[in-house]
């Protein structure tokens, strides 16, 4: 079974919901997250709501990622590597949030996407995640490009396996989610032209990476 994430339309900027672009939910006080190597603040990706994995059935999993890269001078930063500070992935609690303040100083620099899409989950019987969107888009005579990923399951890498360790208890992180580029080129995120993104999270060692492959 693979759980796609279904582009849903337009959404709210600010909405706690799995979508991509806008502005990203997070606890008072959180500073907007800025590149290790140029030091400018980061791209917001994605917002994915974690109570999504498997209906939301386990408390333990009450929690919003959300996701940076870096895009001030592409393909400069490292942004494709977990560990590189070229990308962030946040881990927040479900409750207590509020809209991440742009950077003070850097509003002009901070670059955006030109468009916010919200999700919906749909199942489909298929373990494999590019089969399943090739079910998905037969079965509902829509585009694939309209599946802007999947919600845990396997990752269907395009290289080769590059599942992290948690840097606190060094066990295999748990794939969390994975990320298409997304259906309008003109508002896509770069993950190096028809790429993907995947983030892993270590909820107990409150601890999260991206990394993506194209």
């Amino acid at each position: 079974m693979t759980t796609l994430m279904i582009d849903a339309g337009p959404s709210a900027p600010d909405s706690l919901v799995t979508r991509t672009g806008g502005v990203p939910l997070a606890p008072a006080g959180t500073e907007w997250p800025c590149c290790a190597s140029c030091e400018g603040p980061m791209q917001f990706l994605a917002q994915v709501v974690l109570n999504d994995l498997d209906g939301g059935a386990a408390e333990s999993k009450r929690a919003v990622l959300a996701l940076f890269a870096c895009q001030n001078d592409p393909g400069m930063c490292s942004d494709w590597e977990p560990t590189s500070g070229g990308n962030r992935a946040l881990l927040f609690p479900l409750d207590g949030l509020e809209s991440l303040p742009r950077p003070e100083g850097a509003e002009e620099a901070l670059l955006v996407l030109g468009d916010v899409r919200a999700v919906d989950l749909e199942q489909e019987s298929e373990d494999d995640y590019d089969l399943a969107r090739e079910a998905w888009a037969a079965r509902s005579e829509r585009p694939e490009s309209s599946v802007l990923g999947q919600l845990g399951g396997r990752p269907a890498w395009i290289q080769g396996d590059e599942t992290p360790s948690c840097s606190s208890c060094a066990g295999t992180m748990p794939f969390v989610v994975q990320l298409e580029e997304g259906p309008d080129h003109s508002t896509a995120m770069n993950f190096g032209g028809a790429g993907c993104a995947y983030a892993f999270a270590c909820q107990p060692c409150d601890h999260a990476l991206l990394l993506w492959q194209c």
